[in-house]
């Protein structure tokens, strides 16, 4: 399929859509990821067009405006034996409507309504899945739909693949225009409710027109959304391309088939970033493997992504991710708690060193018991937008003095004189659930509450009693579900909640002051 990706023509037929299904070589056009209404990625880069054509003729692409004035021309040989042409326009402001045309001899191809603005990826499984119909408030948010006209859609359909495939075989939603349709078009298929809300709070900050790219599959584990090298990388992947022994899996969780299918077919977009919402799957497999998986998938996109834009697209490309939120109340199991340590690659916050040019939104205080969807479903989604695209304005735009994300412990002093430990924050705390007993110490006898004895500005202040002087280890809301609806024990002033931590601590000169050392030992 490679060698001759599906290419895909809207034909309006009695006021819907319909998809015919042509051979590459044999037409004439562009690829499947463009078409009337798209969003192209403005400056500083340039955005990569690219199509099908007969082998060796020549293709010109020109954008003009409405008014049929033409901005700029470029002039691309179609390559053998692929039959494909790529070209990279100029760099232009935010902005439009404009008319792309290509064109091959005495055949050319016309996309309408062509605007330049910021481009995102959004892929994942299913809450990144999950469309505006699924989500609290959902009938005034579809009715809003109208309102964000430049903020276009783009949704692939789920696909796999055993090979890397050159286009997308199949789509879900071409580039639209928002409403309430396309965005609640039924439950887990086309549109994304994160990525909208993403979209349309990012264009209230930014003023100009922004695109979303949806690539998602609910109950896929992140083998299947990475490449081989990145799978490699992890030991996931023999050095001649077999399976390991113990990774058994198929259907859409086999290893890189979503890669090949939904994201290689993506490589030549010009984007601003990259929205991920993926883990729940890995809380079952291959768990503690993803403080290696997730930092190779981000670095093997990145580069991925450059080369395929020839260079347009960032070599540090924004990606921002969602921290897993909850599932079963009071469960013993430990399996998300690691998953949300590991996506910061047991760092507990983003951007670090491992993981350059990241943003996170927090979302384990968003716990939706009663969701018709489980409980591994909640459907507070304009919260996790929110905060998401508090990051992105942080990290990706570079915005100065954005709050983005809640404290971090920066030190522990043991008081032993009193059986406490003070712990130094990164920002001013709000204690927001006095009763919770979210912190625990790592003692002689292993994990003990550490009640909260006082909370005050930078500081919290923890009872030790029963363990002593002897603490090995520290860590907060290290749970399935720590705590109920936006009620964890510790915010900032902007509401934005300190996110899980698990730390060593090793005792300096004297003994009374405690390293916090990150670590994967669990």
């Amino acid at each position: 399929m490679a060698a001759w990706a599906l290419w895909v023509l809207l034909v309006p037929v009695a006021a819907e859509l319909m998809f015919v299904l042509l051979v590459p070589g044999a037409e004439f056009g562009f690829a499947s990821c463009y078409s009337d209404h798209m969003v192209l990625q403005k400056e500083p880069a340039g955005a990569v067009v690219w199509g099908y054509g007969e082998p060796g003729a020549m293709v010109t692409v020109a954008l003009s405006e409405d008014s049929g004035f033409i901005i700029s021309k470029k002039t691309v040989q179609v390559k053998g034996p692929s039959g494909t042409w790529t070209t990279v326009l100029d760099p232009m402001d935010p902005g439009g409507p404009y008319t792309l045309t290509a064109m091959e001899a005495s055949r050319n191809v016309t996309l309408q309504d062509i605007y330049f603005g910021d481009v995102w990826l959004c892929s994942g499984q299913s809450n990144m899945a999950m469309t505006v119909l699924q989500i609290v408030n959902s009938s005034q948010e579809l009715a809003a739909a109208a309102h964000y006209p430049h903020v276009r859609l783009f949704t692939a359909a789920p696909a796999r693949s055993d090979q890397e495939l050159e286009d997308l075989e199949q789509i879900d939603l071409p580039w639209s225009i928002p409403t309430a349709e396309n965005l609640g078009h039924g439950n887990f298929s086309y549109f994304s409710a994160v990525c909208w809300l993403f979209g349309r709070y990012l264009h209230e900050a930014l003023g100009y027109p922004v695109g979303l790219v949806e690539a998602a599959w609910g109950g896929t584990p992140i083998e299947a959304w990475s490449s081989p090298r990145a799978l490699r990388a992890c030991g996931l992947l023999e050095e001649a391309g077999s399976l390991s022994p113990w990774l058994h899996l198929s259907g859409p969780q086999a290893p890189s088939v979503l890669w090949n299918a939904m994201i290689h077919p993506l490589l030549n977009l010009t984007l601003q970033g990259v929205l991920w919402y993926q883990g729940e799957e890995n809380t079952h497999l291959h768990t503690d493997q993803y403080n290696c998986t997730f930092p190779a998938l981000i670095a093997d996109w990145r580069w991925a992504f450059h080369t395929g834009s020839t260079g347009q697209n960032q070599l540090l490309l924004p990606f921002g991710f969602v921290q897993l939120s909850t599932y079963r109340r009071q469960s013993p199991d430990d399996s998300f708690a690691r998953l949300r340590w590991h996506q910061t690659a047991d760092l507990g916050v983003v951007p670090n060193a491992r993981m350059p040019s990241t943003f996170m939104a927090v979302a384990m205080d968003l716990g939706d018991e009663h969701s018709p969807y489980g409980s591994i479903h909640p459907r507070d989604k304009q919260t996790v937008a929110h905060r998401l695209h508090l990051g992105a304005r942080a990290v990706a735009y570079r915005e100065k003095n954005l709050v983005f994300q809640g404290p971090y412990p920066t030190r522990a002093i043991l008081d032993m004189t009193r059986d406490l430990l003070n712990i130094t924050y990164s920002q001013e705390l709000v204690w927001r659930h006095r009763d919770m007993l979210a912190f625990e110490v790592c003692c002689s006898s292993g994990w003990l509450p550490a009640p909260v004895v006082t909370v005050e500005f930078h500081q919290v202040t923890l009872a030790l009693a029963g363990c002593g002087t002897l603490v090995l280890g520290l860590r907060y809301a290290w749970a399935e579900w720590p705590c109920d609806y936006q009620s964890c024990a510790l915010y900032n002033a902007w509401g934005l909640p300190a996110p899980p931590f698990l730390l060593d601590t090793s005792p300096s000169t004297g003994g009374t002051e405690l390293l916090l050392c990150p670590s994967s030992r669990l």
